[in-house]
């Protein structure tokens, strides 16, 4: 019996950057079907990586750059007795963890890191679509992803909310350090009253940090209903699956509603390249300067994806 290659998948954020990753996993677990799969990822994303079934092992990456932590991912490392890495993430932190491995011996290893026995070191990488990068890293090994992720493993029953259909997703917010990334919540208001003229509700979701977000909503819009602090992942993606459509910013409860497959408008100005989306029925609504992105605009964004079969 041939004993089973141990392989390891680093990808550790962000939350949106994650739900991206998943058609790379998806291929990743398929071609290392009879294999032992391990992930290293931050600890808000274990949860969600061990619910996917994906992986044999999920490790928590301890976030810190103190010496204790990068102590800890060497013996993590080492114990894991890998035989090949993919690094997805391969950026300076996780280049640094190919070389916690000194003086070896080292795993095959696929990523940006010098010395790396797989580089994935090209001009202008940064600036290739996140999906086209995966596919360009995986190439060699043979390994190709599906033009979707696959996420019928993450739903919820969302009765409990008591929304009538059909509804309409809200994500107005953003990282707390990129507020550029936010078309203005006036907009997303007198979006909330358009739908309700529709007869379709607004439902808002985001954190703690978007409840002023939230309040600002549905001061001007009564009807539109703030669920921000109410909602795990799995009701995100539930409410998702039976929403009429969505919008939001480039932020992760967007690629995450647009990856179930809800027909999704994504914002985008300027602040952030949209090119980094993925899912069947997304479409990318970009203006220069958020300034230039009107309320109709968006609406009928939002009726064009809604109606792709």
């Amino acid at each position: 019996m041939t004993e089973k290659r141990r392989i390891l998948v680093i990808k550790l954020g962000a939350f949106g950057d994650f739900f991206l990753a998943q058609t790379a996993f998806t291929a990743i677990r398929r071609h290392h079907a009879d294999d032992h799969l391990a992930l290293l990822t931050l600890p808000s994303l274990a949860p969600i990586a061990r619910m996917s079934g994906l992986f044999d092992e999920v490790l928590e990456d301890p976030r810190e750059r103190s010496l204790g932590a990068y102590r800890t991912v060497r013996r993590m490392l080492r114990a894991g007795r890998f035989d090949r890495v993919y690094d997805l993430q391969s950026q300076s932190r996780t280049e640094r963890y190919f070389w916690l491995l000194a003086p070896g011996p080292w795993p095959e290893w696929s990523g940006t890191a010098r010395g790396a026995s797989h580089p994935d070191r090209y001009p202008g990488r940064r600036k290739v679509p996140v999906l086209e990068r995966y596919a360009r890293q995986l190439a060699p090994f043979g390994i190709t992803l599906d033009p979707t992720p696959d996420l019928s493993w993450l739903d919820a029953d969302t009765s409990r909310f008591g929304i009538a259909a059909p509804y309409a997703l809200l994500i107005p917010g953003s990282s707390p350090g990129r507020p550029d990334k936010r078309w203005p919540v006036e907009r997303y208001a007198e979006l909330a009253t358009h739908l309700v003229a529709r007869g379709v509700t607004p439902v808002v979701l985001g954190t703690s940090i978007e409840a002023d977000l939230a309040k600002a909503i549905t001061a001007a819009c009564p009807q539109a209903v703030d669920l921000t602090n109410r909602t795990k992942v799995p009701d995100i993606a539930g409410l998702a699956r039976r929403a009429w459509a969505a919008v939001g910013n480039d932020t992760g409860p967007t690629h995450l509603v647009a990856a179930v497959g809800c027909p999704t408008v994504a914002v985008f100005s300027d602040a952030s390249v949209p090119i980094h989306v993925s899912g069947p029925r997304i479409a990318v609504h970009h203006r220069p300067d958020f300034t230039a992105m009107d309320v109709p605009g968006v609406l009928a964004a939002m009726d064009a994806v809604s109606a792709r079969g």
